[in-house]
């Protein structure tokens, strides 16, 4: 067995030790320099700067946060500190109630001045028994249970940092149980912002205690920090609800929590959306169906969407369901009224959740022959899911939406062809509407599941072949598959820089054997088809959540709910306006005005925030000389021009991308 060493005197052997080197990599895990390897070890060093010294950077500031907290407030109970997306939290069972934003400035105080002691973070192994001696005697109950749920045999680690460098004296270091990695030292952690206060309940269960969570952010430098900042102002500026709101786009309404309504401008930009889509299935062999709504349970047993997803399902059932299951559970116990309730929920109806099983029922009511494959079979039905109440996010998470869902039925050895269309058509789509940086990403078997290993593999080896021959970078997601089968996630970047995964590709072969699904091979013989899973746009009501942030509500004139707004510079001009209005109409453009007598500056800011393509600015000039002032939204002041030309180009922009 070759010399173990410390990652931290390994470094220094190679002369590759430097205040930007928070953590290294090895075989594929991050881990900081206090930890132990095998001399000859290959790795990759992490800087402050890369993603993975973020996180690193961010986890250690939480732990810096969580000892200023317990300095400013004693008898603060901490829970659990992970970093995230975009920065970090510590959950924090507090006495007296939450926190303000007052408290906010002096912890972020409090945590510079630890910042600047510039102590170093130490990781120590210590036994379970030890480990919860250690923090019953601290009083921090929520960490002793922590520990106690920790796997029998796994490892537990101990971070402290504070004034004495090999110091055991917890009352002078702060403590945390962890497995890391954190930072070398505290002076490494310079650029912190503390941003909101929120409440969580313990563990995500609200029968547990109300905790206060104090969300933050950290970077390598002051300079990252700002421009992190600016964006968030601009992200709140851009808020989905809040545009939509002002734009006159879409509501929520308690009377269906979670759902949404589309007002007019709102469905056009989602019918333009199924349009476009319709319009690339024209190209790429689709099949368009409709499906039902509501099914009996044993579609949803077949399907193993009962065994899986049932907590996320709306389930209804009618009064002979109810009477029945009354009548069987009579004498009013507990253990009766519980009976009933799994009577009522094996019998009882479900909303669909997904496209895909009704989608097997279509292919499995007749005989299908191999000449028929592959067979792309698309459905814009709408979809309902049980969403719980904090998760729910305007248009981005809700409770009944539509997807842009297929289904391909093929032969395996039609799956990499099948994966290199879907991949054309997906990057086709994302570039008509703007998106550039795109991340990939499998997500591989979850630990709950159908189907044997032996599919398992063959359905992720598949997924990861198509993008190697398409020439895709990718990261695995271990445990990120759904329950039928692994996927490709695209993470799309908006122009915020922030990533929303939208698109996927699954492989499933489970579900075809499970509904029995079988084609006449070429051979005379049954054969079992393979199932493609895809959705490009995925949800649209998240798509259009993303979109609308992306672009600001700024939408290009072919989406555009209103490509235009007419503007009079007085009562003299209202004639010439109308008939323009009118003209213009005619054409099929989508416009509006604004005669009233207001002046012309306040109509002009008005019809700013409507955000229209272009503003139509008609005075005395423009009615004389049958021409209309243009003012773009994007471009600009572009004078005044015949009003064929506006036509002309009005008409072009207007094209559907192809």
């Amino acid at each position: 067995m070759s010399e173990r060493i410390q990652v931290r005197a390994l470094l220094e052997q190679k002369n590759l030790l430097a205040d930007d080197i928070v953590a290294v990599k090895v075989g594929g895990k991050v881990i900081d320099l206090h930890s132990f390897v095998e001399a000859e070890a290959k790795f990759e060093l992490v800087r402050a700067t890369d993603k993975d010294g973020l996180q690193v950077i961010r986890h250690s500031t939480a732990h810096v946060m969580a000892d200023a907290v317990q300095r400013l407030f004693p008898g603060t109970k901490v829970t659990i500190g992970p970093s995230i997306e975009d920065g970090f939290y510590y959950d924090f069972d507090k006495p007296g109630g939450g926190f303000t934003e007052e408290d906010l400035g002096k912890i972020e105080k409090a945590m510079r001045d630890i910042v600047k002691s510039n102590t170093p973070f130490r990781r120590e192994v210590v036994s379970r028994a030890a480990a919860i001696e250690l923090f019953t005697k601290m009083g921090e109950t929520y960490k002793v249970e922590i520990i106690k749920s920790i796997p029998e045999g796994e490892e537990i680690s101990l971070y402290k940092h504070g004034t004495h460098e090999k110091s055991s004296n917890y009352d002078k270091d702060w403590v945390d149980v962890c497995e890391g990695p954190h930072v070398p030292r505290t002076s490494q952690l310079g650029a912190v912002k503390l941003t909101s206060v929120a409440g969580a309940y313990w563990r995500g269960d609200e029968r547990n205690p109300m905790l206060q969570r104090v969300y933050g952010t950290a970077f390598a430098t002051q300079e990252a920090l700002d421009e992190h900042l600016k964006l968030v102002e601009e992200a709140k500026a851009r808020d989905h609800r809040k545009l939509g709101k002002e734009l006159d786009l879409f509501l929520f309404d308690p009377v269906s929590p979670a759902m949404p309504f589309f007002l007019p401008r709102g469905a056009f930009i989602y019918n333009t959306l199924v349009e476009y889509m319709r319009a690339l299935y024209a190209v790429e062999g689709y099949d368009e169906v409709i499906t039902p709504q509501v099914f009996d349970p044993k579609l949803f047993r077949a399907s193993g969407h009962l065994g899986n997803y049932n907590e996320n399902m709306y389930r209804l059932w009618t009064e002979d369901l109810l009477e029945d299951a009354l009548a069987k559970n009579a004498d009013g116990s507990e253990k009766t009224a519980i009976d009933m309730v799994k009577q009522l929920q094996d019998n009882s109806f479900g909303v669909k959740p997904m496209n895909c099983p009704s989608h097997c029922v279509i292919f499995g009511s007749r005989r299908r022959s191999y000449r028929e494959l592959p067979w792309r079979m698309a459905d814009f039905g709408r979809l309902h899911r049980y969403e719980r109440g904090g998760v729910v996010h305007g248009l981005s998470r809700v409770r009944t939406f539509c997807q842009d869902d297929a289904h391909i039925f093929c032969t395996r050895e039609q799956v990499p062809e099948e994966i290199e269309r879907f991949l054309k058509m997906f990057y086709k789509a994302y570039k008509a509407f703007g998106f550039g940086k795109i991340d990939v990403r499998l997500a591989l078997r979850p630990e709950k599941r159908i189907g044997s290993d032996a599919d398992w593999d063959m359905s992720e080896t598949a997924l990861a072949d198509g993008l190697t021959r398409a020439g895709l970078a990718f990261e695995h997601l271990e445990g990120e598959g759904a329950f039928y089968g692994p996927k490709i996630e695209f993470h799309v970047q908006d122009a915020l820089k922030r990533s929303w995964q939208l698109a996927t590709l699954q492989y499933d072969p489970n579900l075809p054997e499970r509904f029995e699904l079988d084609y006449v091979g070429d051979d005379g013989k049954a054969h079992r088809p393979v199932m493609l899973h895809r959705a490009i746009f995925g949800s649209l009501e998240r798509f259009i959540s993303v979109y609308i942030e992306h672009c600001g509500g700024n939408f290009p004139a072919w989406i555009a709910p209103m490509q235009a707004i007419v503007l009079t510079v007085s009562d003299k001009t209202e004639a010439y306006g109308r008939d323009v209005l009118a003209k213009l109409k005619a054409k099929g453009f989508r416009l509006e005005a604004d005669f009233a007598g207001d002046k012309l500056g306040a109509k002009i800011r008005n019809a700013r925030s409507a955000r229209h393509p272009y503003m139509l600015i008609l005075g005395p000039k423009d009615s004389e000389g049958g021409t209309v002032s243009v003012r773009s939204r994007d471009r600009g002041e572009l004078g005044a021009m015949p009003l064929e030309q506006f036509v002309a180009m009005l008409t072009d922009e207007s094209k559907m991308p192809r």
